[in-house]
């Protein structure tokens, strides 16, 4: 750990004097060798560095979210060139090359921090051993030595044995006790970024190799932190709790704020729009507007939950603008489909439903009947009328009285053509009126 603390040797003079600044203020509020003064100096240098570090930390989210939109793409190429790990990777440095996406980009952030760390590890290594070290003089050498958070010296360790740490003004008990809390605490923060991260800023509609990875690191890194924070002081296990609190904080006020779309934190964050959208009928802040008009620029590439707040706004009368803002539209306005309509344009066409054969069949052929059926009436009417006007002959011939065997001599002329033309209408299922001579 020497040699690689001694590797960052160049900045461990504007460590040491930006550490020595921040005691200066806080000695005088404090005193100069207690624990707070000390200790609050670390952890106004985290702060500081990590502003520093928020544009960098803005861009690791934009090349996180590009990751995992490309991982499907990435999927592809290591199955078709499996057998041909050159081409593999000549592929994909063409993708990242299109996409303009860089994977060293989602690191920044912990590679721009190390300099620090290591160098805020030397200064406290050698107030450790008593060395003076960049700006630290004797003087402060000395105050430092002398500070105590909770009982532990800032340059204590875990591993220290109970000569050293007596020597810090000290007991082992006290070292111990402090530094596996900090150490617990440490690896819990982490553990607990790296959990919302996979639990609620994850697009759920893409399963991908690099959720699997998030999700080992979940585990991996935690255990890393409870290994190697026995190896380091009080002064720098103070530095990691306090950046890992900050990356904590700031990615929760992420998730809430700029949440990774088709999340579950985007779901929440949308309907929590919603609400405040439709109880002022305006859009408040820059950022709520560009999240509205980013949605309304997509069209039919809409997510679930930007479908689901498009036509939330739809019934509340409201449509949203490509400026991102909103109005008030006509109440008659259909909601959004799932092929991504736009809520406040027109009605999209509806294409006639396809009828089965049968249903086709069917049809005509009741149309038919009841037309036959409200015909029939008027046509025995006439019928009738012109009957009485002019009534038939009575037929005498021969056949009137064969009429198959079972007619009785002196049957009624004409019964037996009635009679079959009856039968031949029951058959057709329609029945004409009977002739007004056969009743008597």
């Amino acid at each position: 750990m020497d040699t690689i603390a001694s590797l960052f040797s160049f900045i461990t003079t504007p460590v040491s004097w930006v550490i020595v600044q921040f005691h200066s203020v806080y000695g005088k509020i404090f005193g100069p060798d207690t624990g707070w003064a000390w200790g609050l100096s670390i952890v106004s240098l985290v702060i500081l560095i990590r502003i520093c570090l928020i544009p960098l930390f803005v861009k690791q989210i934009k090349a996180t979210r590009a990751m995992q939109t490309l991982q499907p793409e990435m999927k592809k190429i290591q199955e078709r060139y499996k057998s041909d790990k050159q081409r593999q990777s000549e592929e994909m440095m063409k993708l990242y090359k299109e996409s303009g996406t860089n994977p060293l980009s989602s690191c920044l952030p912990i590679l721009a921090q190390s300099p620090f760390f290591f160098a805020l590890y030397h200064v406290l290594n050698g107030i450790a051993t008593g060395k003076t070290i960049g700006v630290i003089d004797d003087q402060l050498l000395e105050s430092a030595r002398k500070a105590h958070i909770v009982g532990a010296p800032l340059a204590a360790k875990f591993t220290d044995g109970a000569d050293k740490v007596a020597s810090l003004g000290a007991t082992l008990t006290d070292v111990r006790v402090v530094t596996a809390i900090m150490i617990i605490m440490m690896s819990a923060s982490q553990f607990f970024t790296q959990r919302q991260l996979m639990t609620k800023n994850v697009d759920t509609t893409v399963k991908t190799p690099f959720m699997q990875q998030q999700k080992m690191l979940m585990y991996v890194f935690p255990v890393m932190f409870a290994v190697f924070g026995i190896n380091f002081p009080v002064g720098v296990l103070v530095y990691w709790l306090t950046t890992n609190v900050w990356t904590m904080g700031q990615q929760m006020f992420v998730i809430r704020r700029n949440p990774t779309p088709g999340s579950k934190a985007q779901a929440a964050f949308l309907e929590r729009l919603h609400k405040q959208v439709v109880h002022s009928k305006s859009v408040r802040g820059r950022g709520n507007t560009n999240v509205i008009k980013a949605i309304v620029a997509k069209g039919r590439d809409r997510n679930e939950f930007e479908r689901k707040f498009i036509n939330g706004l739809t019934k509340a009368g409201l449509a949203a603008q490509t400026d991102g803002t909103v109005v008030e539209s006509d109440s008659t306005v259909v909601t959004e489909t799932e092929d991504g309509t736009p809520a406040g344009g027109a009605p999209k066409r509806q294409q006639p439903k396809r009828q089965s054969k049968s249903k086709r069949q069917t049809a005509p052929t009741q149309g038919a009947v009841g037309a036959t059926k409200a015909d029939a009436v008027p046509d025995a009417k006439t019928s009738l009328e012109k009957t009485e006007a002019e009534p038939e002959p009575e037929d005498d011939s021969p056949k009137t009285k064969q009429t198959g065997g079972d007619n009785k001599q002196g049957a009624k002329p004409g019964s037996g053509q009635r009679s079959r033309a009856k039968s031949g209408q029951q058959r057709k299922g329609q029945q004409r009126p009977k002739h007004p001579s056969s009743k008597k």
